[in-house]
């Protein structure tokens, strides 16, 4: 590619920021979905017993984790720019609906990343009760929060990097655990199950909050190397390993202990720990438990903040969205996230799991109607990695999630309807009104290197500039044209997608 007309800021980062390999985006697709067994107790709680939370992680993977993954490996490779399901959005289904899809995602990955510092301090409570104290707890919460924002800062590199490293550490206590709950183990328990304690509300909010996200690491495609062949195998990589790593605990706790089902609470897996191996082992959970979240918060930021750069790149936000700093990351990005975070941390944990599966729900069910529309719409083109299935196969699988997305909004609170509701309308005005705030120039927006052209196959400055001469109208192709223009950019930008297909 070459450097004329590349702003500095790009050319800088393209020479200090080292892409994605296989390894460390493993660990970050692990991380975005899960980071081990923390937060999974309330399964057990909710299901009355350990059979259906058992049966939920040997399941569920099937009807969503697998297609989940399957589905973003095809438009993600297809696709490997910054914004991931953002470009995937408004290729179907135009600008307005993309910016949507990017503010439900961004929103709904905020508050999942407000739930890392408040399990941190669920599990340290236990040993030290101090953080049941609001007086002690909320600076502890800012503590975290500033910490870990700033190590994201760093450098992406950085975080995939010490991602391997945390998984590894925060997995070793569970298997060591599991080893040693082998002598005490009886079979007959995980079978036990009260369906008068049952609470399907909390069980499946519970299950689709612990297997879901797979989609996140598209939103940094665009630091990946080699993504048409690293990005799938690091999903099916990641989903052996989130599976794995449920399903040991589970078995080794449920099994070896006749704990009561409302015992097992966020945190739990401390006393579990403490009651199979002794104190060691509660503490070694307890440090598995802060790595895991410094992992977790670590792996959602860069999501959430690279795929405001991306929207950024696309003309969706005002381009400081996509200024980096020297480190290549997203500076103005990160900041938002944090904000948000501390903003929602004051919530509880089922409060915010609800809130959050909800807005998910939403989006993904718009990704797998652009998945389907992408393969009627535009067959020819270019996917490195493709579903093995056609169209008609493709539609079925995804069937059983969408059911699943349903059943999950349609258990929700009213209180959640009322607040995602909101979000939505919220969500409606800021595009209306960033329009109007860039059709008047009250804010800069990037009108040059837009990710929409790499999105149709554009590979270099001189497609980019050509493709400016091609169109007439240049605001007819940008992201947040007015109503009148967004119908002719829709059609332009088809037939660039057409022309420039590898």
């Amino acid at each position: 590619m070459g450097e004329e007309g590349m702003p500095s800021n790009v050319k800088n980062t393209a020479k200090t920021s080292p892409k994605l390999t296989l390894l460390p985006l493993v660990a970050l697709i692990f991380y975005e979905v899960s980071g081990g067994p923390f937060g999974i107790e309330d399964s057990v709680k909710a299901g009355g017993g350990p059979l259906l939370s058992l049966l939920g992680f040997l399941i569920f993977p099937l009807i969503w984790s697998v297609p989940e993954a399957l589905i973003t490996a095809e438009l993600a490779t297809s696709f490997p720019e910054n914004g991931g399901y953002v470009i995937w959005i408004s290729s179907a289904f135009g600008p307005f609906w993309g910016f949507q899809e990017g503010f439900w995602k961004w929103f709904s990955g905020v508050m999942d990343n407000a739930l890392y510092p408040v399990l941190f301090l669920d599990y340290l409570k236990h040993s030290l009760p101090i953080f049941n104290q609001l007086i002690f707890r909320i600076p502890a919460l800012l503590a975290i929060t500033v910490g870990l924002t700033y190590l994201n800062y760093r450098g992406l590199h950085i975080v995939g990097f010490s991602a391997v490293s945390l998984a590894i550490f925060s997995l070793c206590p569970f298997a060591v655990m599991g080893i040693l709950s082998i002598p005490q183990v009886s079979p007959k328990q995980w079978l036990a199950v009260d369906f008068r304690k049952v609470d399907w509300r909390g069980y499946f909010n519970s299950m689709f909050w612990n297997l879901n996200y797979w989609d996140k690491a598209s939103t940094l495609a665009g630091e990946i190397e080699n993504p048409s062949k690293t990005f799938p195998k690091a999903l099916f990589g990641a989903v052996a390993l989130v599976v794995s790593s449920y399903l040991i605990p589970l078995l080794a706790g449920t099994g070896a202990l006749k704990a009561s089902s409302s015992e097992w609470t966020d945190g739990f897996f401390a006393e579990v720990g403490m009651l199979i191996g002794g104190v060691w082992l509660k503490w070694w959970i307890q440090a598995a438990s802060a790595m895991s979240n410094l992992g977790l918060f670590e792996a959602e930021m860069s999501g959430d903040a690279f795929q405001l750069l991306g929207m950024s790149e696309m003309g969706l936000l005002p381009a400081i969205f996509a200024s980096r700093s020297k480190y290549g990351t997203p500076t103005i990005s990160i900041l938002c996230s944090a904000t948000g975070v501390i903003f929602l941390s004051w919530m509880s944990f089922q409060e915010i799991l609800e809130f959050l599966n909800f807005l998910y729900a939403i989006g993904m069910l718009l990704e797998f109607a652009a998945f389907i529309k992408l393969r009627i719409k535009k067959p020819e083109l270019h996917r490195p990695y493709k579903v093995p299935l056609e169209t008609f196969g493709a539609t079925l699988l995804c069937l059983p999630p969408a059911a699943l997305l349903l059943l999950v909004m349609c258990l929700a609170s009213l209180r959640t309807f009322l607040v995602s509701g909101a979000v939505i309308v919220l969500g409606f005005i800021l595009y209306l009104t960033l329009g109007h705030a860039k059709d008047r120039k009250w804010v800069q927006f990037d009108t040059e290197h837009s990710a929409v052209f790499s999105a149709a196959g554009v590979r270099s400055n001189s497609d980019v500039r050509l493709l400016h001469q091609e169109v007439v109208d240049e605001a007819s192709i940008m992201l947040l044209s007015d109503a009148s223009t967004a119908k002719t950019g829709q059609e332009s930008y088809e037939i660039l997608v057409e022309g420039k297909l590898e």
